[in-house]
């Protein structure tokens, strides 16, 4: 039986490195299923979840742990996530504006408060087209909870994106 694994990994960047942890997984008979992956600053970060036969398992653990000698940073443990994923609907959460400290953490807490599940998250600081400006862009892929009042958590998104200067666009995802 396959035991699922999550993995994160960070390093400085380098070509072939997504190759040699791909590599590893391979060698031991593991399915790569899903990942998150990108260079940040120098630095080359991300989240991958593969499955591999429980036998193998020590063995691609060890693996990995060779890999570090060159400067990547593995952290595995097991998925325990046998649940299958949240029903209801999911919503895009989008937001641009001009670049300054707090956007994510007062959006983040609008979140919090209504028990949204931030399941991705990515952001962007960019120089606007036209006028060069540095602007701050994100994209969201929440989980409302069934209870909540996506009404008012959009009302609530407006406002605090109204104090901070900054668009937001809220909507329902009609599929995964």
């Amino acid at each position: 039986m396959p035991i699922p694994l999550v993995m994160t990994i960070i390093s400085p960047d380098r070509t072939g490195l997504v190759e040699s942890v791909a590599r590893v997984v391979a060698e031991h008979g593991g399915n790569w299923l899903e990942s998150r992956m990108c260079r940040l600053g120098g630095e080359f970060a991300g989240i991958l979840r593969a499955e591999v036969p429980a036998a193998n398992k020590p063995a691609l653990c060890e693996a990995l742990q060779k890999l570090q000698v060159d400067g990547l940073q593995i952290l595995f443990r097991a998925d325990q996530s046998a649940a299958p994923a949240a029903a209801g609907v999911q919503t895009r959460l989008e937001i641009v504006g001009s670049d300054r400290p707090g956007i994510v953490r007062d959006i983040t807490s609008a979140l919090a408060r209504a028990g949204v599940n931030v399941e991705e998250f990515s952001s962007e600081v960019v120089s606007a087209p036209m006028s060069g400006e540095t602007l701050f862009k994100a994209q969201a892929r929440l989980q409302p909870p069934d209870r909540c009042d996506l009404a008012a958590l959009k009302k609530d998104l407006e406002k605090i994106a109204a104090d901070l200067f900054v668009d937001v666009s809220f909507a329902e995802i009609s599929g995964k």
